[in-house]
């Protein structure tokens, strides 16, 4: 199983079009130790040619040119990508979805009920895809069945609900359905090896936590560094919590969350992706990034990839 990072940071890439930041700020002046990066998407495979996408970032074509493997070149109008899964209905992984519309069949898309209603009413894409291309919903049930892909054989995929929010654009904005956001635990069936894949996560139910634990690797939520972090630097009037964001920082951030996992026999690397343009963990040689590593926790990059 074969895993690629297109795009690690949260919504509005890193540097952000309009912020002015320490981060933003000092990424474009080249003042500042850090790596650009495009918005939130991963592809998965099981032989390196055929690929599920997981998330449409607005940043997608951009990701297709800088991962070649994703245009494998095998006919006059080519594709690596198979099909879509989509985590949620948030913009940053749902507006790529239009620039797939060149396609020559009906594009696969997964999607929960709650994430499917959003995107044929509150932002709809797949209204506007039916004039091009086309949609196929594919539907997660959430009902412990896990799916399976012709165009990944071998690798099995759960879908686990987390507690978060619809987008603003909802029509059950504020009154939460249990689909609105997913995870994904995804499992090589010939190694056994298993990626827990949460890049927002808003809370660690107990479910979430098994799934945790069983992964070897781990892909969450690494959007903001405090929970006031947007308050403080006078950028949004919005905890991390109202956002639907666990900060990494405090006695129960991600990374007291990801302390708790190590145990002796089980080995795992723990990465956070879905990083927000403000948070200080971008700074390779600041002493958020040197936390991190004294916890044995990496930040994700664009173009960093596993096998598993």
């Amino acid at each position: 199983m074969k895993i690629k990072v297109l795009g690690s940071s949260a919504g509005g890439g890193f540097p952000q079009w309009n912020c002015n930041c320490r981060n933003c700020d000092g990424v474009r002046r080249g003042t500042l130790k850090a790596t650009r990066r495009t918005q939130s998407s991963i592809a998965v495979s099981a032989n390196g040619e055929d690929w599920l996408l997981v998330n449409a970032s607005p940043d997608l074509l951009a990701q297709i040119a800088a991962n070649p493997e994703l245009q494998p070149a095998r006919r006059a109008r080519d594709s690596g990508i198979a099909a879509v899964l989509v985590i949620d209905a948030q913009i940053d992984h749902v507006t790529g979805l239009l620039m797939l519309r060149e396609r020559d069949t009906p594009l696969p898309l997964y999607a929960t009920d709650a994430v499917w209603q959003d995107l044929r009413s509150g932002f709809p894409v797949a209204p506007i895809l039916s004039h091009y291309c086309g949609v196929e919903h594919r539907r997660i049930a959430l009902d412990d069945a896990p799916l399976t892909l012709d165009a990944l054989p071998g690798i099995r995929i759960d879908a686990l609900p987390l507690s978060s929010k619809a987008p603003p654009y909802s029509p059950h904005r504020h009154a939460p359905e249990r689909g609105d956001n997913i995870g994904l635990m995804l499992t090589n069936l010939r190694t056994g090896k298993r990626v827990f894949y949460a890049p927002g996560l808003g809370a660690i139910e107990e479910h979430v936590l098994a799934a945790m634990r069983e992964a070897d690797l781990l892909l969450v939520d690494g959007t903001l560094w405090t929970g006031d972090e947007m308050i403080r630097l006078g950028l949004s009037k919005k905890t991390a919590a109202d956002m639907g964001h666990l900060p990494q920082s405090g006695a129960d951030g991600m990374i007291a969350t990801l302390d708790a996992l190590d145990t002796a026999d089980k080995q795992r690397r723990k990465v956070l992706i879905h990083i927000n343009n403000t948070n200080p963990i971008l700074v390779e040689d600041g002493p958020e990034r040197r936390v991190l590593g004294e916890h044995g926790i990496e930040v994700a990059y664009d173009g960093m990839s596993f096998e598993l």
